[in-house]
């Protein structure tokens, strides 16, 4: 069982919740969420997750990732303007955050 933040899920089961509520994932979304929360904190790059997820190692279309990403900042409550769970690092690659930015007062 990997949790971080709120997320957590079962790669035995490949169930995800959010919080105690399960969310319904994809295959890819759920291979998606896997590869980066095992590694939060660091930075994973869009090559490795082609080869991770998709196990290519070729491009088949630049917005593969981008497409699945925002199915899954969807499902998990993760705004993509402002995102708490999985940021992009421009030019490097996407990590998911251990813990959620301070809020403002």
């Amino acid at each position: 069982m990997l949790e971080v933040q709120d997320i957590r899920i079962d790669p035995a089961t490949r169930r995800a919740w959010k919080g105690g509520d399960e969310v319904v994932l994809s295959r890819k979304e759920f291979d998606l969420v896997h590869a980066l929360i095992s590694r939060a904190g660091d930075i994973v790059t869009r090559d490795e997750l082609m080869r991770d997820v998709w196990h290519t190692t070729f491009w088949t279309s630049s917005k593969t990732i981008d497409v699945h990403l925002g199915w899954v900042r969807r499902k998990l409550g993760d705004d993509s303007r402002r995102p708490h769970l999985i940021t992009t690092i421009r030019g490097q690659g996407l990590r998911f955050e251990k813990e959620a930015p301070a809020t403002k007062v």
